[in-house]
């Protein structure tokens, strides 16, 4: 049995860290998420920040947009043009996503200070893209709401799922090319020393 927890060491490590930083980060969202809705139902501020800069996005572009808090849940409607093309839940915010980047990335983690920019400039940019995202989302609802359910559940959350996969991508084959050359370098000196 010991041996196998050698042979897979890298393996059980890489599960460990991605599944215990997941349901951390996880439960502590969602401690958040209780303590800012309460008992009212408004939506979270992550969430109506969201939707207002999707507003503001659009508004940019020259709709005419707006975001509407809902009175019986936790959401807001995005209006495009007097038209509801929308409405931002929760799940909208992108920060299940960042969480789910920020487990993985922790998972390959090499240097700390490294991997803390890597989890910064990458929260960021899915929070940013995802913000356009909304707003993209929204004109094309606009202007072609017969597509809305191909636009909402397979193109769009493509977009957003995709960008983590190529940060992922980006950041596993950074960390692999540095721990390959050290490891070249390392058996080259070997040889030399011998």
């Amino acid at each position: 049995m010991k041996q196998l927890f050698v042979k897979y060491k890298v393996v059980i490590q890489f599960l460990g860290v991605f599944l215990g930083s997941y349901v951390l980060l996880s439960l502590l969202y969602g401690f958040y998420l209780h303590i800012s809705n309460g008992t009212s139902h408004t939506p979270d501020v992550v969430t109506r920040t969201v939707a207002q800069q999707s507003s503001a996005i659009l508004k940019s572009l020259g709709y005419n947009a707006a975001v509407i808090a809902n009175n019986d849940q936790p959401s807001m409607q995005l209006w495009v043009n007097q038209h509801q093309v929308g409405t931002i839940i929760e799940g909208c915010n992108a920060i299940s996503i960042i969480i789910l980047f920020i487990a993985f990335v922790l998972s390959f983690a090499s240097h700390w200070k490294k991997t803390v920019l890597f989890l910064l400039g990458g929260a960021v940019l899915i929070y940013s893209i995802n913000i356009v995202r909304i707003a993209i989302l929204a004109m094309a609802l606009y202007q072609y709401p017969q597509y809305q359910e191909v636009l909402h559940t397979v193109v769009f959350p493509g977009i957003i799922y995709g960008l983590v996969f190529l940060l992922w991508v980006f950041w596993v084959r950074s960390n692999t090319k540095k721990n390959t050359e050290h490891s070249i370098e390392g058996e080259q000196n070997k040889r030399l020393y011998e």
